[in-house]
């Protein structure tokens, strides 16, 4: 059963820096800001995923505290990605097919 766990926290991580990356592109393209804050979002939920087990592996903390923190950093990556989606009015344009901008 523990190696299955860290195989399926492994496949956790590496799909959420995989999201993140994905975003940071978007971002760097020029799709905006948001996508910006979904990056970086993804990147504590997924972090998130994987420190209980980590912290309680070591021996650094109780089952509970582990939970805690861990719950505390999924909560902090998903305001980002609540941010993201109403985080206020963003500057954007509307390319139309004939090259117009709107």
């Amino acid at each position: 059963m523990h190696t299955e766990l860290i195989i399926a926290k492994l496949v956790v991580i590496v799909l959420g820096l995989a999201i993140a990356f994905q975003a940071f592109r978007s971002y760097r393209r020029g799709n905006g800001q948001p996508m910006l804050f979904v990056g970086i979002g993804f990147v504590f939920i997924s972090q998130g995923a994987v420190i209980e087990g980590i912290l309680y592996e070591l021996d650094v903390l109780t089952i509970y505290q582990a939970s805690a923190i861990q719950t505390g950093i999924v909560a902090v990556g998903m305001l980002f990605v609540l941010y993201s989606l109403y985080g206020g009015s963003m500057p954007y344009t509307v390319t139309l097919r004939d090259g117009e901008r709107q």
